[in-house]
C-alpha cells in the first residue's frame, strides 16, 4: 500500500481525527469502504504478476484466486472475458463468476500510439498463437487480444517486453495507456511534439508503487497537435498543446474529463506547464486524485467528481501548494478549429517532405493476420512507424512520394481504405457482447453491418458525421460525444418481444461546438431497424439543412418528430 504522500515524499495534510467523508486517504480515513478497496489494501496489484508467472501459468485456471481474477489481473491488463451464449438481459444478473470464461482478453499498452515494424510482427504472431488471430484497436490507442489461456501469458509477456511492449497498469485503478498524437514529430503544423514527454511519464511512474493504488482508473492524454486528436476535453489529466508567455511551446493543463454514466468535460486550470516540467506536474495531479480522490462509491471514484466539487481554484491552490511547492503562471487556452476532423486519415505531407498515410479499418477491428501484413507493407515501403489513433484507425508514416501509390494500392487489397466514406471513416464500436462483461448488445458486428448499409443506400452523403456504437451505458466509445450515439439496451419490438437495441444520442461533439447528445423521450430503436433509423434521419438533415449547418447544428434547432 502506498503511503500518502507526495511525489517527493512529502507528507499531505491529515486532519487530527479520521472521518469518513468519502474515503479520502489525505482527510485521515485508510479503512477500506467496499470490495475493491478491500482487494487493494490486502495486496498491491502490481504483486500480482509473480504469481501469474510462478503459479497460476503452472496450474491452470481454476488456480487462481478471485480477488486476483477479478481484480489485480487487471493491473497486467488481462480481464477475463465473457462466456459465450449470455444474453444481455442477464449481464447485470449473474454473479461474475457465472459469466467468466476460462480465457482472458489482454491488453497492450501503446503509450502515444507508437508502434515500429518489429512490435507489429511480435504482436502478429502473439495473436495467431495464441489468441485466435484476434486483435482490436481501442480508441486508446491500445491493442487489444481475446482468447488467451493463463498459461500462456508469461510466454507472450516475454515476447512482448522484448520488443519494449508492456501489458503493465493497462487496466486496473492505475494510470493506463496515455494519448498521444500519432503524428508527433512528424506533423507539419503540431505546436509541440508530445513523445519525449509521454515517455518521461511512463519512465518515471508507471509500474511505481506510488500509482499503482487510485480510487480508480486514470486516463492521461500528452498532445502537441493542432487538430486536438486525443480529445483532451473528456480525459483525467490533459496537456494541450500551446504557445506560452514567453512566446516557447509548453501545455495547457486541463483536469477532470471523463464519460461513463456521468459525463463531463475537463476544466482548464489556467496553468502553464513548461516541457521540462510534464511529468511532475502529471505526478501532481495524479498525487492528488490518489489522496483526495472519493474511495466509499465506485462510481464516485473519478477525479472529474473531486473537480466538480472542489473547483478549478481549489484544485489548483492543492496541486502547487501540497505538491508541486510552487506556482505555475497563467498561461493561454489552446486554439480550436470548429471545421477541423481530428483523425489523421489520408494522405498527407510531413515536415520533412515525406509522406504519412492514415487507413480506417472496421471499427477497430483487425487481425492477428492483418497486423503482420501491415508490418510487411510498412517495411516493403521504408517505414519503420505506425502508429495507432484515438478514432481507432492507423497511420503509417516516413512515406516517400513515389511510393504513395503503391502503398496505398497495397492497403486498400487488405480493405484498409485510406480515403474511406464517412461512414467507415467516423464510426466506432466498444468490445459489445462478444467479449464484455458489462454489455448488454452486439456492437462491432452491427457496426460494420450498419457501415455496409449506409455506404449502399446513401453513396453521396459525405458531411463529416461520427457514429459511436456502445454496448452499455459506459460509454466505452464516447457515445455522448458523437452526432450519432447509440447506447446498447434491451428494447420492445414491435411485436412485444425483448431484443437488442439502442438508445439514441443525437448532437454530441467535442471543440468549439463541444457539448453532450441530445437524448428524445423515448427514442430507441432495435438493433434490427437501426440502419432504417440512421438513413431517415440523415436523409430529413439532407433535406432541412441550411448552408454549412453541421449535423449537430440542425440537431439542435431540428422538431423531435424529424428526430424519430
Amino acid at each position: 500500500m502506498p503511503s500518502a504522500s507526495t511525489p517527493t515524499g512529502r507528507p499531505v495534510r491529515k486532519t487530527t481525527r479520521p472521518r469518513r467523508g468519502e474515503g479520502q486517504w489525505a482527510l485521515g480515513y485508510r479503512e477500506p469502504l467496499n470490495k475493491n478497496e478491500e482487494t487493494k489494501k490486502n495486496d498491491d496489484g502490481l504483486n500480482v504478476r509473480q504469481r501469474i508467472i510462478d503459479i497460476y501459468s503452472k496450474r491452470g485456471f481454476d488456480s487462481i484466486d478471485p480477488a486476483d481474477l477479478r481484480g489485480r489481473f487487471r493491473w497486467y491488463g488481462i480481464y477475463t472475458q465473457r462466456a459465450p451464449g449470455i444474453d444481455g438481459g442477464k449481464t447485470a444478473v449473474l454473479e461474475p463468476e457465472e459469466l467468466d470464461d476460462r480465457y482472458f482478453m489482454m491488453r497492450v499498452r501503446t503509450d502515444g500510439g507508437q508502434l515500429n515494424v518489429a512490435q507489429l510482427r511480435v504482436l502478429s504472431e502473439l495473436s495467431t498463437a495464441y489468441a485466435r488471430d484476434t486483435a482490436d484497436i481501442t480508441d486508446r490507442q491500445n491493442i487489444q487480444m481475446h482468447w488467451v489461456q493463463i498459461e500462456d501469458v508469461p510466454t507472450m509477456w516475454e515476447r512482448l517486453e522484448s520488443v519494449g511492449l508492456t501489458t503493465t497498469e493497462a487496466c486496473g485503478d492505475t494510470p493506463r495507456g496515455m494519448l498521444g498524437c500519432p503524428l508527433a514529430g512528424i506533423a507539419a503544423d503540431e505546436i509541440i511534439d508530445s513523445t519525449p514527454h509521454i515517455r518521461q511519464i511512463v519512465a518515471d511512474h508507471i509500474g511505481s508503487p506510488l500509482f499503482s493504488n487510485l480510487p480508480r482508473k486514470f486516463k492521461t492524454a500528452v498532445d502537441g497537435c493542432s487538430v486536438h486528436c486525443t480529445n483532451h476535453e473528456i480525459n483525467d489529466v490533459a496537456f494541450v498543446g500551446v504557445i506560452g508567455p514567453d512566446g516557447k511551446p509548453g501545455y495547457d493543463l486541463f483536469v477532470g474529463g471523463g464519460l461513463s454514466t456521468n459525463p463531463m468535460f475537463a476544466q482548464r486550470l489556467g496553468a502553464f506547464v513548461r516541457p521540462d516540467q510534464v511529468s511532475e506536474v502529471w505526478a501532481g495531479v495524479c498525487s492528488v486524485f490518489r489522496d483526495y480522490g472519493y474511495r466509499r462509491l465506485r462510481h464516485r471514484a473519478r477525479i472529474k467528481f473531486l473537480l466538480k466539487d472542489w473547483g478549478v481554484a481549489k484544485f489548483r491552490e492543492v496541486l502547487e501548494k501540497e505538491y508541486l511547492g510552487y506556482s505555475l503562471p497563467d498561461g493561454p487556452a489552446p486554439e480550436l478549429d470548429p471545421g477541423t476532423r481530428r483523425d489523421h486519415v489520408g494522405v498527407h505531407r510531413q515536415k520533412d517532405g515525406r509522406f504519412y498515410v492514415g487507413f480506417a479499418p472496421r471499427v477497430g477491428r483487425v487481425s492477428g493476420t492483418l497486423l503482420g501484413r501491415i508490418a510487411d507493407i510498412a517495411e516493403a515501403h521504408g517505414s519503420d512507424r505506425v502508429r495507432t489513433t484515438a478514432d481507432q484507425k492507423l497511420v503509417m508514416l516516413d512515406i516517400t512520394e513515389d511510393r504513395l501509390d503503391s502503398v496505398v494500392a497495397a492497403l486498400e487489397a487488405e480493405d484498409l481504405q485510406v480515403s474511406p466514406s464517412v461512414f467507415r471513416r467516423q464510426t466506432m464500436a466498444c468490445t459489445g457482447i462478444e467479449y464484455c462483461k458489462l454489455a448488454i448488445v452486439e456492437t462491432k458486428q452491427r457496426a460494420m453491418h450498419l457501415i455496409d448499409e449506409l455506404e449502399r443506400r446513401l453513396p453521396d452523403f459525405t458531411e463529416p458525421l461520427t457514429i459511436n456504437v456502445n454496448g452499455c451505458p459506459n460509454a466505452c466509445a464516447r457515445t455522448q460525444i458523437a452526432d450519432i450515439g447509440l447506447k446498447g439496451q434491451l428494447v420492445v419490438d414491435a411485436d412485444g418481444n425483448q431484443v437488442e437495441g439502442f438508445q439514441v444520442h443525437l448532437g454530441g461533439g467535442l471543440g468549439l461546438q463541444s457539448g453532450f447528445g441530445r437524448k428524445i423521450r423515448g427514442l430507441k430503436t432495435t438493433a434490427e431497424a437501426l440502419p432504417d433509423y440512421v438513413e431517415r434521419v440523415l436523409r430529413r438533415f439532407t433535406e432541412q439543412r441550411q448552408d454549412g449547418e453541421t449535423f449537430a447544428e440542425w440537431v439542435a434547432r431540428a422538431d423531435e418528430a424529424d428526430l424519430k
